[in-house]
């Protein structure tokens, strides 16, 4: 008798966790929609914000950038009319009050006369030839830096006249007295101010900016811009100033926007100022990857997105050096206020749902989960064969319908119940006999696909030890020629010969014309054994091998019922190169050229034999698929490579009879050839085979008269990864 169903999920629990799951799915919809909704909002004001930041602090950190190309320009049109302007009577006179000639054969300041705080330094190195007109461009420039010099010390570290001779003009307050200490050959022509303005440099002839490099004096970053000035298509002068970077640096990396950071960098990807990164496991490849970004950003484009470190990058391309001011904000930045509040809308929903979910469990449990608790134990009585049951059928609801059609459902349950107890008994004694029937017809199918078996593997021995038997033929019968074509009658006659001459042996053999011979005829004819017998072993050694060969296909064929042989390490070029010499009396007499390209190699752990017996068959069935071409263009390709990390090919290729496309399909079945007295074998086992080494075997034709390429693979394990 049936126990009492017992619930395991009671209608108002499950019903409740149903709608809840439905509840808060919607609840979490809401959510995620919500805070797409804010993150949408608040990207859009981050980024524009960003933007505006970056455009603003690009205005402002170009300024000292545009100020020194205006004052190089000032300084540039002030310096072409001095030079013109100097009356030549004067040019003699000033140059000799202010500069003399020392002893280290340099032009200095007169000491006497140099204010330190406002007047320029010159030098002029030794070995420089000074002439009117360079006394005329050193003069000019010495009132030009004179007069502007003072003014623009205010933003700028120095300012600087250099002529391509090697004299120049420098004023420079803190270290005022630099052009008194330097050497006699000190040449300013040769630093970066100068360079980056001579006309191979600066072809356009324009105001030009420096790298960033460190001041020898107060070894502070800076960089320097340079104006050339030309007259007549020469080269005649380079203006300069140096400005510090240490305080643009600084701003670089400490006034930022909340959770950002700023990079600046020149257009070459030379850094020049940009935060640690903490966070990344790799910052060179994270600064790498900004620069990239920004270099290949379309023109006119400023804002841009960095996908992989989830940033978004904004750009202001400073003028005047032309560097790159990045700032990058990262896109938590964007979502932890939309997170933040799309937490607060779930905590509230999930508030809500609970109280809902308290108030719609107590109306269930009144409603619907004590009615339906009736029906289970009616349901149970049912069950258990009790068939007259007490329901409430007075409710005009669904519930009072269900009691109704219950009370029906019972009373036909009954009926059919006496139905089927009454069929059931004729249907026990016809599943015995059917059951007996096809166990007799199970014995049959085994008994059958056992022969079926043991047909197969014993065609496939005899199929392989065939292809192996041709070679221990072919290697014994050159054998047995070899030793019936040795001349050992010779050493008999020469034997006689000396038995002959034994009493007078010495002059036989030093005077006597056939005695002569006689030693060297020796020392050839044993070479000669020699070499026949390294060629007979060698013949008798392949006669070993093959045989052994033999026995190996006849144990590979027997474990096919057993467990798999162990694998070894071999040489795959080897097992090749055996395969071919397995073959090569018949290749030989079918006159088959062999092309081998075969990839270098480590050892791996295959079963060698299986793999031996897979390429024989394919050697032997591709000298075979060209009988039908010319003996001169009979042409065997064999080649091994590697095939990816794991795997290794080998394709053996003729130029023979080639195979139709509808025959592709059908060449590996058991049975099937396309030669008139083949059996089908070979290809079907070498198949099974390597698929038994974890490999594949197939094959890829162009239709028939252009040959076929087989194509084994087996898995590449290196023989050292053994335990």
């Amino acid at each position: 008798m049936p126990q009492p169903t017992r619930l395991r999920a009671p209608l108002a629990r499950s019903t409740l966790l149903h709608m809840g799951v439905r509840i808060a799915v919607i609840i979490a919809l809401t959510t995620f929609f919500s805070y797409l909704h804010m993150y949408s909002t608040l990207r859009t004001e981050a980024l524009a914000q960003l933007e505006q930041h970056v455009a603003e602090r690009g205005q402002r950190e170009q300024a000292i950038f545009v100020l020194a190309e205006d004052n190089h320009a000032l300084l540039k049109k002030t310096l072409e009319e001095r030079i013109r302007a100097l009356p030549p009577q004067e040019v003699s006179t000033r140059f000799n009050r202010l500069f003399i000639h020392l002893p280290d054969g340099t032009i200095r300041n007169r000491t006497e006369n140099i204010d330190t705080t406002t007047a320029p330094c010159v030098f002029i190195p030794r070995n420089v030839e000074v002439d009117a007109e360079m006394r005329r461009r050193i003069l000019a420039s010495y009132d030009v830096i004179s007069w502007f010099g003072p003014a623009f010390y205010v933003r700028f570290t120095n300012t600087a006249v250099t002529l391509p001779e090697g004299p120049f003009v420098l004023y420079w307050p803190n270290n005022s007295s630099w052009c008194l200490d330097i050497p006699p050959d000190f040449r300013i022509t040769d630093f970066t101010h100068f360079t980056i303005s001579v006309p191979q440099n600066d072809p356009q002839r324009k105001t030009i900016w420096s790298g960033v490099y460190q001041d020898p004096v107060s070894n502070k970053p800076m960089a320097s811009v340079a104006t050339p000035l030309d007259e007549q298509g020469r080269h005649v002068a380079t203006l300069s100033h140096d400005v510090l970077l240490e305080e643009l640096m600084a701003r670089t990396i400490n006034d930022h926007l909340p959770g950002a950071y700023n990079v600046l960098f020149r257009d070459d990807g030379q850094l020049i100022a940009h935060p640690e990164l903490k966070g990344t496991t790799d910052p060179a490849a994270h600064l790498r990857d900004i620069v990239e970004r920004v270099k290949n950003r379309p023109p006119g484009e400023t804002m841009q997105a960095l996908p992989q470190y989830d940033e978004y990058l904004a750009t202001a391309r400073l003028q005047g050096p032309g560097w790159n001011l990045v700032t990058v904000l990262p896109e938590s930045v964007v979502t932890r206020p939309a997170f933040r509040a799309a937490r607060t809308v779930l905590i509230l929903g999930l508030l809500s749902l609970c109280l809902e979910l308290a108030i719609l469990y107590w109306v269930l449990q009144r409603q619907i989960t004590r009615p339906l608790l009736a029906f289970t134990q009616a349901s149970d009585r049912v069950a258990s064969g009790e068939f007259h049951v007490e329901l409430d059928t007075s409710r005009g609801d669904e519930l009072g319908l269900l009691a109704r059609a219950f009370r029906l459902m019972a009373d036909q349950v009954q009926r059919r119940e006496k139905e089927l107890h009454l069929a059931n008994e004729g249907l026990e004694q016809r599943v015995e006999e059917r059951t007996r029937e096809l166990k007799d017809v199970h014995m049959q199918l085994v008994q059958t696909a056992r022969r079926a078996g043991m047909a197969e593997i014993a065609t496939n021995v005899l199929h392989n030890v065939g292809n192996v038997l041709n070679s221990v033929y072919t290697s014994a019968q050159v054998a047995k020629e070899r030793v019936a074509g040795m001349r050992l009658e010779h050493v008999g006659r020469v034997a006689q010969m000396l038995q002959e001459r034994q009493s007078d042996i010495g002059t036989f053999l030093t005077q006597d014309e056939r005695g002569r011979n006689v030693m060297p005829f020796l020392g050839k004819l044993g070479q000669n054994l020699l070499d026949e017998r390294q060629e007979i072993l060698a013949l008798l050694d392949d006669v070993g091998r093959y045989t052994e060969h033999i026995g190996d296909i006849v144990k590979v064929q027997q474990n096919y019922a057993r467990t798999p042989r162990l694998q070894e390490a071999v040489q795959l070029a080897d097992l090749v190169e055996d395969a071919l010499r397995i073959n090569a009396a018949g290749l030989t007499r079918h006159q088959v050229k062999v092309v081998r390209h075969l990839a270098s190699l480590p050892p791996m752990l295959t079963d060698k034999h299986k793999t031996l017996m897979i390429l024989v068959n394919l050697v032997s069935n591709a000298k075979y698929a060209m009988d039908g071409l010319p003996p001169a263009e009979r042409l065997l390709s064999v080649k091994m490579e590697r095939a990816g990390t794991d795997r290794v090919r080998i394709q053996v290729h003729d130029n023979g009879m080639g195979i139709a496309p509808e025959m592709l399909t059908r060449i590996f079945q058991y049975g099937f050839t396309t030669r008139e007295e083949g059996h089908g074998f070979g290809l079907h086992s070498s198949a099974l085979a390597a698929q038994e080494l974890g490999g594949s075997l197939s094959v890829h034709s162009n239709g028939p008269g252009h040959g076929a390429t087989f194509t084994l693979e087996l898995p590449h394990a290196p023989a050292q990864e053994t335990p």
